[in-house]
């Protein structure tokens, strides 16, 4: 390969170079300071710069985000020291997931087959109630599905079923997440039961206007 001849190509930050500038030097540095411990404030700066992030969210000193503008971030998401998300394309974080200490989450790769080593970016996309442990990889295009698990020092370019546990590099399934399957069981449950009272009233005249029809005046 050729690295002298290597290109961005296509590919775009999503920014302009005056706010690629400001967040490097100034927006950066204080969201991942030691001396700016409040995530209100973190969450705060984020949001200044683009990034959609939702209520209780916990950021902890260290972490590092590439392009804010390229976040998206549910409620009471935690989010440990050292994390980073790289993120060349879009990341999203469903509400109540947590990210351990020294997560990296990375949606740029190259094609090592291309004679320029040619860059290809793909997003990331973390459901609900799921937990990426600490030092745990997660590479680029990969679907953490609701509940997942990648346990310490774990590493995966592929998407995570829901409520399984991974381990290992590459990860692999070791076994069910059984207190949220029984979670999950509800859940559905409560859609089934929605779904049906939906339909039954649906099917039920309306009954204030049947009464306003027979109590409305005759002509004579």
């Amino acid at each position: 390969m050729r690295l002298d001849n290597y290109s961005l190509g296509n590919y775009t930050p999503g920014a302009t170079f005056w706010k690629q500038l400001l967040w490097y030097f100034m927006g950066s540095p204080l969201v991942a300071s030691y001396w700016l411990p409040m995530s209100g404030l973190k969450v705060w700066i984020l949001r200044a710069f683009g990034a959609k992030i939702g209520q209780g969210v916990r950021i902890k000193t260290g972490v590092r985000v590439k392009f804010p503008w390229r976040l998206t971030v549910g409620d009471y998401v935690w989010i440990g020291e050292d994390a980073w998300i790289d993120n060349l394309a879009h990341v999203t974080i469903e509400s109540h997931a947590c990210l351990s200490q020294g997560v990296y989450l990375c949606t740029g790769n190259h094609d090592w087959n291309h004679p320029d080593f040619k860059l290809m970016t793909a997003p990331i996309y973390i459901q609900q109630s799921s937990w990426i442990a600490a030092k745990a990889i997660v590479g680029p295009g990969v679907t953490v599905e609701r509940g997942a698990v990648l346990t310490i020092g774990g590493v995966t370019g592929h998407s995570l079923k829901a409520m399984t546990i991974y381990a290992g590099n590459p990860a692999q399934p070791v076994k069910e997440r059984k207190a949220l399957v029984e979670e999950q069981r509800q859940f559905n449950a409560t859609l089934e039961k929605a779904k049906v009272i939906g339909q039954e009233s649906a099917h039920v005249p309306n009954r204030s206007s049947s009464f306003s029809q027979r109590n409305a005046p005759h002509d004579v």
